[in-house]
């Protein structure tokens, strides 16, 4: 077997023409990390927290997808659009626990794929621990806020307040 041929994955533009892009000579470039640990950085944990993470995001927006166009669908197109929508339309929704249910989870998921989100933008972009600290538990308080109360308002809704 020729050198050529062990090298024909990593050549140029893939062509066959025996030009080797990496080699002994050329090595690859080394990408360094945005931020190098040090020896405050606490040792890598063994969970697959970000994995998780990675997933919720990928399978929540897509039930969220399938939830607000149902959402809007159902709101705009089918019960008369915008026009129709009062304090009367949403009491008569949810006096159903199937709507109650519907707008909990998307909710939810709207809060904790958005919440996930920035908090993989505030790691990215956060430079001192402190301030990283600082906005993921602004985040986190925020989110807690908003889904217990919009959680609270679904389940207590009274149609008869005056």
């Amino acid at each position: 077997m020729s050198a050529e041929s062990t090298t024909a994955g990593a050549t140029a533009g893939g062509a066959s023409d025996g030009v080797s892009l990496y080699d002994v000579d050329n090595p690859a470039p080394v990408i360094e990390p945005p931020r190098k640990r040090t020896a405050k950085t606490p040792k890598a944990t063994r969970t697959n927290f970000e994995l998780y993470g990675w997933l919720f995001m990928r399978l929540s927006g897509i039930v969220l997808v399938v939830l607000v166009l149902g959402h809007l669908l159902i709101q705009l197109v089918l019960d008369g659009g915008v026009s129709k929508i009062g304090f009367a339309f949403v009491a008569g929704r949810w006096a159903s626990p199937f709507w109650q249910g519907w707008d909990l989870c998307m909710l939810w998921l709207a809060m904790l794929h958005g919440a996930n989100g920035l908090r993989t933008v505030i790691n990215d972009y956060a430079q001192r621990d402190n301030t990283r600290f600082w906005l993921k538990m602004l985040l986190y308080t925020a989110t807690v806020f908003t889904v217990l109360l919009g959680t609270l308002v679904i389940f207590t809704f009274d149609p008869n307040i005056r």
